[in-house]
């Protein structure tokens, strides 16, 4: 523990982010950095606690709670407050193969569950990790290291998301070879086009990390969908294991009258397209933009924010986002008790900055669309809504019921559905034969990873559902683990 009053010296403090207004005239970054000695006295607010709560990584009333990775918190904590940085990057990747994507889009369940956080704000987690590893970079101690020794066995991962990220790196630094299959033009899955590069810089960030993954061995084969331009069969015969990381990719929609009109789109239609755009420089010109047009964002989370944000930047005329749950409490309420994941209001970046231009917070909270209205051309033009309320129906459910006279229209040329996603896509599974559980996920315990099938392993949101990125983390390198278990009888993978 560096400074066991820390606690009570220094107040929390977070790095200035730039001008709502300012930053989206552009697609930088929006987070400034913070002095070192700043850092230091942030990382000296930790307790090192006797039950560090921050690292347990544990499912709480169906919300992760703690670091989902078991990252060693109070160690590097106290490492940065003493100035001993490059032990505290050597720390943080004995858990974490990829702190700065994990710095910059993790939500921090680390954070609401930090002891301080009972009684006063909690320790800066998210932004300590990513000034470690940023420290990491610029110092040049982020080196490639590839296997000593290579075992002759060959793993296909499938998908190069978070989840197939980090199953590769680990699977590689047991000493296979590891190549890794995205249907794409770019690796990084969920990394490169589903989070926009305000949020996490594709170049300087994703690319980076993913070259020198290919500098440790890894190989990246993209613009290949496995069950098209790669058979299943040709999967199994050439690889001595499979690692499937596809993701939760097939959306849930929204289907009331007008849904067929245009202009009404999926969320990831309009992140992944504006991304490439921006990536290409614009040499496709194949975005669906929101410039000068009414957006209407249906569905919350950070899907429905990086939709509010990437709006912003295109220059929308106005926004509106729907939310169908009631707007939550500024402070915990009493059936959400810490170490829980604290459910309260707070305005994230998109929200920031909408409300920077428009003068208020976009949300409208328990309302739901009701139909998309037509302009006669086959254009959305607006949409209905309704207030709605949670009743229970007569199997003790809760279900939303509109509330007659609150009906009203709102415009709109620009419709995105947030409202999340239904599971894995089917066919790449339906042809490899795995067994799936009720949900339509891979069937495969948390713990060991394994399918149906004995030489194939699933993990992320294609084994678990929609879940958080830290998660995804989690599982590729708990599959990797028994993956190389099943390849050498033995791991010493973490």
């Amino acid at each position: 523990m560096g400074k066991p009053t820390g606690f009570l010296e220094f107040n929390r403090e977070l790095p200035a982010d730039r001008s709502p207004l300012a930053r989206t005239a552009d697609w930088g970054e929006f987070h400034d950095h913070m002095p070192e000695p700043k850092l230091r006295e942030q990382g000296g607010r930790c307790m090192d606690c006797g039950v560090p709560f921050c690292h347990t990584g544990q499912l709480i009333s169906g919300m992760a709670s703690g670091c989902p990775i078991n990252n060693l918190i109070p160690e590097w904590n106290d490492l940065v407050y003493r100035g001993l940085w490059q032990e505290a990057l050597e720390r943080l990747h004995k858990t974490n193969n990829f702190p700065e994507f994990t710095g910059r889009v993790c939500p921090a369940p680390c954070e609401g569950s930090c002891v301080l956080g009972i009684s006063s704000p909690p320790v800066t987690i998210k932004n300590i990790e990513c000034s470690i590893i940023d420290h990491g970079w610029e110092n040049g101690w982020v080196k490639p290291e590839p296997p000593a020794v290579r075992t002759g066995k060959k793993v296909a991962v499938v998908g190069s998301g978070p989840a197939g990220l980090s199953a590769a790196a680990q699977l590689n630094k047991a000493g296979h070879r590891v190549l890794v299959f995205e249907r794409a033009d770019r690796p990084g899955g969920l990394l490169m086009y589903g989070i926009p590069n305000m949020k996490l810089d594709k170049n300087e960030v994703v690319l980076r990390r993913i070259k020198l993954m290919e500098q440790e061995g890894i190989k990246f084969v993209c613009n290949v969908e496995v069950g098209k331009d790669v058979t299943s069969k040709q999967l199994m015969d050439e690889f001595d294991a499979v690692v499937l990381c596809t993701g939760a990719t097939k959306p849930r929609d929204l289907p009331i009258e007008g849904r067929s009109l245009k202009g009404v789109h999926f969320a990831m239609e309009f992140l992944h397209a504006n991304t490439k755009a921006l990536l290409d420089q614009h040499k496709n010109g194949n975005f669906i933009t929101a410039e000068g047009k009414d957006v209407i964002v249906i569905g919350g989370g950070d899907t429905g924010t990086d939709c509010v944000g990437t709006a912003m930047r295109h220059g929308c005329k106005s926004l509106v986002q729907v939310e169908i749950l009631p707007k939550p409490p500024l402070e915990r309420a009493k059936d959400n008790p810490w170490p829980e994941w604290p459910k309260t209001y707070k305005l994230d970046y998109g929200q920031e900055e909408a409300k920077a231009k428009f003068g208020d917070d976009p949300r409208i909270y328990l309302t739901t669309a009701t139909k998309f209205e037509d302009d006669g051309k086959g254009n959305v033009k607006a949409v209905h809504l309704v207030n709605i309320e949670w009743t229970k129906n007569d199997k003790g459910q809760f279900i939303p019921k509109n509330i007659p006279g609150t009906e009203r229209v709102v415009p709109a040329q620009l419709v995105l559905l947030a409202m999340g996603f239904l599971g894995p896509e089917q066919p790449l599974l339906d042809a490899l034969g795995v067994e799936r559980d009720p949900r339509s996920n891979v069937k495969a315990e948390h713990g060991k990873f394994q399918t149906s099938l004995p030489n194939v392993f699933a993990a992320g949101d294609c084994r678990r559902g929609q879940s958080l990125v830290v998660w995804a983390f989690n599982e590729g390198r708990g599959a990797a683990r028994e993956c190389d278990r099943y390849l050498m009888g033995k791991t010493e993978l973490a």
